[in-house]
Formats: C-alpha cells, sequence, structure tokens
C-alpha cells in the first residue's frame, strides 16, 4: 500500500462530472484534491463521471507530483461503489476516499474491490460520519485506511439533530474521529464548513479543529484552500518560539534540570515534545 501524505492542510472537492473543473483545482494550491462521484454527481451522470474521474485523475498525478490526488467513490452499500472502484479510479492517483464507513466488513469490501481492479496499492481515506460510523472509529482506521476524515453534515443528519454556527453538537464526535485517528497513527481531516461568505468563520472553525488535533480541512470552494493551508500552519511567531523553547529546554536538559521557566510558563517534557511537532510540521519532508 502507497503512503500517505505527510501534510494534507487542504483537500479540495470538486464534482468529477466537470472535467472542466477538475482541471483547474489545482490553481488554489491545495495540498490535496478529490474527484468526487458521490454527493456532487447525480445518479444518471454517474457513468460519464467515472470516466471524466479516471481521466483527469491520472492527468493532474502526473502533471502535478507534488498534489495528492484522490477520487471519492460512493458508499461501499450503494449500488454504484463496484463500478466507481472499478471504472473511475487511475492506478496513478494516491488513494481513494471511500465515505460513510460503518462495519469492518466494509473494509474487506474496500479491499477486495481494490485488488480486483488492480489498484490494491491505493490507500484508503475514509470518511466517518454516521452514529455507527463514529461509534465504531477504532475498528475502522485499519489498514487500507490510511487518512480519515469527519463528516459532521451527515452525521447530524443521521443523528436528526441540528447544525449551528458553534459546532457544540458535534464535539464528542468530532473529538472521538480525532482521537481514533491519533491512536491508529494516521492524518485525520476536519469537517467542512457550508458557508462561503465568511472567512472569519472558516478560520475560527478551523482553530477549533486544529486545538482537537486535526491536521486539515475538507474544503468545498477553492477559496478555502488558502484559509486551510494558513490554518493549519504555524505562524512564523509560532515557529520562532518553539525554536526559542527547545533551546532553553535543551541547555536545560544538558545541565541535568527537567523544567524550565520560559518566557512566564512553565515548560517541561509535554511542552517541548509539542514545540518539536510545530518545528517538524513547518518541514514535512
Amino acid at each position: 500500500m502507497n503512503a500517505p501524505p505527510v501534510r494534507l492542510r487542504s483537500l479540495l472537492f470538486a464534482p468529477a462530472s466537470k472535467p472542466e473543473v477538475l482541471r483547474k483545482m489545482p490553481r488554489s494550491a491545495p495540498d490535496g484534491v478529490a474527484l468526487d462521484l458521490e454527493d456532487a454527481v447525480p445518479a444518471d451522470g454517474k457513468a460519464d463521471a467515472r470516466v471524466h474521474a479516471r481521466t483527469a485523475g491520472a492527468e493532474l498525478a502526473r502533471e502535478h507530483q507534488e498534489l495528492a490526488v484522490y477520487v471519492r467513490v460512493n458508499a461501499v452499500a450503494t449500488e454504484w461503489f463496484a463500478a466507481d472502484v472499478a471504472d473511475g479510479v487511475a492506478p496513478e492517483i494516491a488513494g481513494v476516499i471511500v465515505p460513510k464507513l460503518e462495519a469492518p466488513e466494509q473494509l474487506d469490501a474496500v479491499s477486495a474491490a481494490l485488488g480486483d481492479a488492480g489498484l490494491g496499492h491505493l490507500h484508503v481515506l475514509a470518511g466517518l460520519e454516521s452514529a455507527l460510523g463514529v461509534e465504531r472509529a477504532r475498528e475502522l482506521l485499519r489498514p487500507p485506511v490510511a487518512v480519515a476524515y469527519f463528516g459532521a453534515e451527515d452525521f447530524i443528519a443521521d443523528m436528526g439533530g441540528v447544525r449551528t454556527a458553534h459546532s457544540t453538537e458535534v464535539v464528542y464526535a468530532r473529538s472521538r474521529v480525532v482521537l481514533a485517528a491519533r491512536i491508529a497513527g494516521m492524518l485525520a481531516l476536519d469537517q467542512v464548513v457550508t458557508r462561503l461568505d465568511a472567512e472569519d468563520h472558516f478560520l475560527a472553525d478551523a482553530a477549533v479543529g486544529r486545538s482537537l488535533g486535526y491536521r486539515g480541512k475538507l474544503c468545498i470552494h477553492p477559496s478555502q484552500v488558502t484559509l486551510a493551508n494558513r490554518a493549519f500552519s504555524s505562524s512564523p511567531e509560532e515557529l520562532d518560539r518553539a525554536r526559542r523553547l527547545l533551546a532553553a529546554y535543551d541547555d536545560a536538559v544538558a545541565r541535568g534540570e527537567a523544567a524550565i521557566a520560559f518566557e512566564g510558563q512553565m515548560v517541561d517534557e509535554p511542552l517541548a515534545r509539542h514545540a518539536r511537532a510545530v518545528v517538524a510540521a513547518a518541514d514535512p519532508s
């Protein structure tokens, strides 16, 4: 199985039924793109969309090697899943997004479908976006899954709840998914922001996701990509402080001290570990 991206701050979605849009996706500089065969494509357009996804996916992967290219297929339980994998996925891309995963046996079906199509080398980006999927997150985040995302809109629809601007209704589910991903040692991508007219709202939502441990964001419009890349990157000030903190802490450790005061804050190994992560994230290579 191929390795997942080291960095995936932004994953931009576009309907696979619109080839002219697919080829423009790299212009906004996302870390990854998702050619969508699922929600964005009506039932009578899925056959043609598979052709576009396979062709555009191969082209994007060849021409933009820095880009993580994915195809989102329909859920395993749907009538379209098998044809999506067989006809819509080019072997050159990074992986396949499988939405609405809910049961371990569905992972077996995904592995079998990929193998039958000669795509067993591709990893899976799993969508956990239902009550059952979130509840079984620990069971589902295993090979061939290598990356996960939390889908708040589908989750709340499944729960019969109400989406709010502050997302308090998904705090538990959002936290459970990223926790399961951390235990599994994989990246997790945060929920969609459906508002396209409020940068502040997107950045605030992304800041919450980052604080929980998410490493990137699902984007549904090119204008969100720059915001996601900013939100999930350390600022120059954060990076500078992390480096200075580590220098001071390493000096203290060399003197046999386990904790120091740094700029009014007590620093010990957990905070030093966080600072190391900030520095490492700035240079993912």
